[in-house]
């Protein structure tokens, strides 16, 4: 496929499951609840769920929960078959009313506008989660985290791996690693069978890296160097990863790191997508020996490999800014190497 016409095309394709899902969804027991599913990757994440149970003669239902700041997206789940659920998940009476799922996902948090609101960013990041494990927990549980909680590692070492001892670099990332310790301790406690997602980073043509690497090249304004490379990974085949995940679960949990196969390089991406839009990019400063990298070859492994390469994502990427397709306006902030979001 060149290109991807407009958001609906993109929505099916980001939704689309793999057969790895749908045999997944065919051995999973009970009702899938999505929490925070009004987020960046909820809406398609919540869509293939629906679609890939449909697709094994599952009838489960498939459940979103958010505060639905956007009336539209709530309405667009409901279009697709999943069920939604207004909630806001710091209030304790309210999650204790949810209904009751043996298969949750959390995929709430806070990120961006963390700098300046630490404390909420602590009460969403490593507070929620106790108020969520009380109630599910009878369930399992596959969490969201990042790739954050490692911190800046040796680009020639290849990324951080589960097994690496966290080193988190501002309170962003420590509010995250902050939220897995909460989940970890419930886990033990309570009983219940977890996987911890280690994202970084998901990426489609709304949001993500290269988009806001793209619109700079567009914009022909300059680019930082400074964080001079990154991963990143389609959000269809992060999509996939997680909903597979809830065969990985444990007591402990279990660590699982999504990400894509290839180390790129800033300034060749930048090069590559300013070829394919007839611009020349800007750069500043210059690459460091660190950057905030992960190794997911062992969730490759498991779960298989991306459908989309970072070659076909970034000729998408470039076509659709080119194009002037809508985007989420929420820069990554990627460049970012003292964890301020």
């Amino acid at each position: 496929m060149k290109t991807i016409a407009d958001v609906d095309e993109l929505e099916q394709l980001l939704s689309e499951p793999t057969q790895g899902v749908i045999d997944a969804l065919r051995r999973l027991d009970g009702d899938i609840v999505l929490l925070g599913v009004g987020g960046k990757m909820g809406p398609t994440m919540a869509r293939m769920a629906k679609r890939a149970s449909e697709l094994a003669g599952n009838k489960r239902r498939v459940i979103g929960v958010s505060r639905f700041s956007s009336p539209n997206e709530e309405s667009s789940l409901q279009r697709h078959g999943v069920d939604t659920i207004r909630c806001d998940l710091l209030d304790e009476a309210a999650v204790a009313r949810l209904p009751d799922a043996p298969n949750v996902v959390f995929m709430t948090g806070m990120k961006f506008g963390s700098t300046g609101q630490e404390s909420l960013t602590w009460a969403m990041n490593a507070y929620m989660p106790s108020i969520v494990c009380k109630k599910y927990r009878a369930s399992r549980i596959v969490a969201f985290s990042t790739g954050n909680v490692y911190g800046l590692v040796p680009v020639a070492g290849g990324g951080s791996r589960e097994g690496d001892p966290p080193s988190p670099v501002g309170e962003y990332a420590m509010s995250c690693l902050g939220r897995e310790r909460m989940f970890e301790h419930f886990s033990g406690v309570l009983g219940i069978p977890m996987a911890i997602i280690r994202l970084n980073y998901a990426c489609e043509l709304r949001y993500g890296v290269l988009v806001d690497l793209a619109l700079h090249v567009w914009r022909e304004a300059p680019i930082d160097l400074g964080m001079g490379h990154f991963n990143i990974l389609w959000q269809g085949d992060a999509n996939a990863i997680s909903l597979q995940a809830f065969e990985a679960v444990a007591t402990p949990p279990a660590l699982i790191n999504v990400t894509g196969p290839e180390l790129l390089s800033v300034r060749q991406a930048a090069e590559r997508l300013g070829g394919l839009m007839r611009k020349t990019p800007r750069f500043i400063g210059h690459e460091g020996d660190t950057a905030l990298l992960s190794n997911a070859r062992p969730a490759l492994d498991r779960f298989g490999p991306p459908r989309v390469s970072a070659e076909q994502l970034t000729a998408w990427v470039a076509d659709w800014v080119r194009r002037d397709g809508p985007t989420l306006g929420k820069p990554t902030h990627f460049e970012s190497r003292e964890g301020k979001f």
